[in-house]
């Protein structure tokens, strides 16, 4: 995660103040910066008191959407959360804000192993199938039968039910 910090101040008198930032960083560090972009817009603008506040102008960024008056500390936090998962965890989190399922990003990364299963590269095609497979012994019935299944359709029925989700190749089983 990247975002632009920006002295509110300096900006509302008419000058662009601020500096591209990774996330995460040490807390101490994070203050430190802000506070050096906040002293030179006091610089820039000749200000005798103290620049206070300061807002994200700008953000690049994967796995969430950032407003410009977000809480800076809470972005840290998040930013080191996804930092420590792969990209199978960042999907399913994705999904789970994406989609409307949880409240908000910290609960989707508390919860997501609970509430969803990530099927990568594969099709409801390929679920239906396997479901089928796993759920009857076709040893045990007439092979005519068999070749009239219609696993196109009851793909197409199990996305309908709401638990599962294709998305760009990949399947997602909410299980919450």
């Amino acid at each position: 995660m990247k975002v632009f910090i920006t002295d509110l101040e300096a900006y509302n008198g008419g000058n662009l103040v601020g500096k591209w930032h990774t996330l995460p960083m040490e807390e101490n560090l994070l203050a430190e910066t802000i506070e050096n972009i906040l002293q030179d817009g006091k610089d820039i603008c000749g200000d005798d008191h103290h620049h206070e506040e300061y807002f994200i102008t700008d953000y690049e960024c994967e796995y969430m959407s950032i407003e410009e008056y977000a809480n800076i500390t809470k972005l840290n936090e998040i930013a080191q959360l996804m930092e420590s998962i792969d990209d199978t965890a960042i999907k399913a989190i994705n999904f789970l804000v994406d989609n409307y399922l949880v409240k908000d990003i910290y609960e989707a990364i508390e919860s997501y192993e609970d509430l969803v299963i990530v099927y990568e590269d594969c099709s409801m095609y390929d679920i239906a199938y396997d479901l089928v497979q796993e759920s009857f012994d076709f040893e045990k019935i007439p092979a005519n039968f068999v070749n009239y299944f219609d696993y196109s359709a009851f793909a197409r029925d199990l996305e309908l039910e709401g638990r599962y989700y294709e998305i760009e190749k990949t399947t997602y089983e909410y299980i919450g």
